[in-house]
């Protein structure tokens, strides 16, 4: 690959399907390699599971290995591994039969530890019956820290990853409980931010501490050796709350009748209406415009940031949505041509690939 950073979107699409995509079918297949050898069954399911079912995750947070120049294999590398231990944890927190934070703090420490090189590796299925993965958990996390270690720079960036994956992780403790207290907790837990962040409902904070993508934006430019502490701050600025909050309602858009049948957390059935949502996606769209113009490689970034839109709007799963059309149209409209082009281009990718890419 190349050390520029993509400019257009026809440059980006095309190194995204010749370059990135396979590199990170390479990496998913290695680690589907070793969840099917997983010795404990329910463990194993998850694990499978999590890869089969969100490819989507590591293929979209990968587009930022543009962002580390020669580094790009280190940095989808990292990006696999670190989304692949969150999708694998989202699904034993909603799948399993525990309702326990101390046991969801436990597991998600491994997260934290991936983002500490230093840390040492723990049972994180300690209040757990279910223990036995072959010493997957663990290997995913040795993976991260082995690409986090070997760069000098990694000290500027680690307060920032840290403080979004602690965000991150009392997110997925506070939704993961009983039914009846996860509502509680996540107000609870928002007024310890409102203050600083005023103008997000409970439900609109909670979305933008659930993505991956300030963290993989500072983890890439840090591997191209591009990083200072002022790059640092701005990252965290530019993507928190509103690029991750962004790209978290547009996941939960797309997963609402999915999430109806599951009994599933859903952000977006907080909304008063319709038409509330799409004026806050449409702010949020906006607010999320504005940060990016702060970052080097803008151009890049807002394609980033258009791209969401049009990507997670092409979904063959928003067809199941009422009244989804109007919807992704005006949702479209308002985030421009770029977020067309993608969308188009999403649409023509899930016609032509052959099945699943694993």
């Amino acid at each position: 690959m190349t050390a520029q950073v993509p400019q257009n979107a026809v440059h980006l699409m095309f190194r995204v399907y010749k370059e990135v995509f396979p590199e990170v079918h390479k990496e998913l297949n290695y680690w589907m390699d070793r969840a099917k050898k997983i010795p404990n069954k329910e463990l194993r399911t998850q694990a499978i599971a999590s890869i089969e079912d969100k490819t989507f995750h590591c293929e979209g947070g990968s587009i930022y290995s543009m962002l580390a120049g020669p580094q790009w294999k280190e940095s989808i590398r990292f990006i696999v591994a670190y989304q692949t231990i969150s999708d694998y944890l989202d699904n034993l927190c909603d799948r399993s039969t525990s309702m326990d934070p101390i046991d969801f703090r436990m597991l998600h420490q491994s997260m934290a530890d991936a983002l500490t090189p230093e840390n040492e590796v723990k049972d994180y299925y300690h209040y757990r019956d279910d223990k036995n993965d072959g010493n997957y958990l663990r290997d995913l996390v040795h993976t991260c820290q082995n690409v986090l270690k070997a760069s000098s720079d990694y000290p500027l960036v680690q307060k920032h990853t840290l403080k979004l994956g602690s965000l991150y992780t009392d997110l997925q403790v506070h939704k993961h409980v009983i039914e009846e207290e996860r509502i509680p907790r996540l107000k609870s837990w928002f007024k310890d931010h409102q203050s600083e962040w005023p103008h997000l409902e409970w439900y609109e904070f909670s979305a933008c501490t659930g993505s991956t993508l300030g963290i993989f934006c500072l983890v890439s430019y840090m591997l191209n050796g591009r990083m200072d502490e002022s790059l640092a701050a701005q990252v965290e600025r530019s993507y928190f709350p509103f690029m991750q909050g962004l790209h978290i309602l547009l996941d939960y858009y797309i997963d609402q009748r999915e999430d109806e049948e599951e009994g599933d957390l859903n952000f977006c059935a907080y909304y008063a209406h319709e038409e509330q949502m799409k004026h806050r996606f449409e702010y949020f769209v906006r607010q999320t415009h504005q940060e990016v113009q702060e970052l080097p490689d803008t151009a890049f970034h807002q394609m980033i940031h258009e791209g969401l839109v049009g990507m997670y709007l092409a979904d063959r799963k928003v067809g199941k949505i009422d009244n989804a059309k109007s919807f992704v149209k005006d949702l479209l409209k308002v985030s421009g041509r770029k977020a067309k082009f993608f969308y188009y281009n999403t649409k023509m990718y899930h016609k032509l690939k052959p099945g699943r890419p694993l």
